[in-house]
């Protein structure tokens, strides 16, 4: 079984955490998204997200070839065996976690990221590897940061947006400016600012990434569902890899 949910209270039936792409492309991201049967993307420039259903058959498979173009690499949640041309490329282990009872704080000195920030927010992800960003990611949400002598040294923001719920991500500091609790500091920013929409922040994180969980843990989240990540390619323009 490659996806367990943690069962909670919460837990009664269908939930947007279990299809957090898809649920983000049909509501609050629909100005991002691509569709073709049931398969949907956001716009490359933002994310490279794919949503799925979590079985596939032959259809699917050609929709999501269609929609993404020939020996492109993408991300499958769960595991997959392809149709003939396609080629996994490797698997890693991930992890959702419930941000519930997340102890949410504004923070006075967080200043609020936008356009004209994206070149030194795409240097302090290059530099710190916090997960992927790209040149429109910042459009996804509220995005917040520190900034010391014009210095971008940390930020965090919001991705994902399934109903109800918004996804805290890209939590990166400077490796100079670690140590210092900025990282916790716009976690519970960024919190604050989704519980003031009446919704509940949640993340993902690779499943190796102990420390982080840890930290994650000690701030309130708890463990919801942990799921592998499959990378496929679609097949070249000749229909082979």
């Amino acid at each position: 079984m490659t996806t367990e949910t943690v069962p909670t209270t919460r837990d009664t039936g269908p939930h947007p955490l279990d299809d957090p792409i898809r649920s983000s492309l049909r509501g609050a991201h629909s100005r991002f998204a691509s569709w073709s049967g049931r398969i949907g993307r956001y716009d490359p420039q933002v994310a490279g997200f794919v949503g799925h259903p979590p079985t596939l058959d032959d259809r699917d498979w050609s929709d999501l070839a269609a929609l993404v173009g020939p020996s492109a690499e993408v991300s499958l949640r769960g595991a997959h065996t392809p149709p003939a041309g396609w080629e996994v490329l490797g698997t890693i282990g991930s992890v959702q976690l419930d941000g519930t009872d997340l102890a949410v704080a504004p923070d006075p000195e967080a200043v609020v990221l936008g356009a004209g920030d994206v070149p030194r927010m795409l240097d302090l992800v290059a530099r710190t590897e916090p997960g992927p960003f790209r040149v429109r990611t910042v459009e996804m949400g509220t995005y917040l940061g520190f900034v010391d002598g014009g210095r971008l040294v940390a930020l965090a923001g919001e991705r994902m947006h399934p109903e109800g719920w918004t996804e805290i991500s890209a939590v990166c500091t400077d490796p100079l400016y670690r140590r210092r609790g900025l990282s916790t500091r716009l976690v519970r920013a960024v919190g604050h600012g989704i519980r003031a929409r009446a919704e509940t922040p949640f993340l993902h994180a690779r499943a190796d990434n102990v420390s982080a969980i840890r930290l994650y843990e000690s701030l309130g989240f708890r463990l919801r569902q942990r799921s592998v990540l499959t990378s496929v390619r679609t097949p070249g323009r000749d229909g082979r890899r």
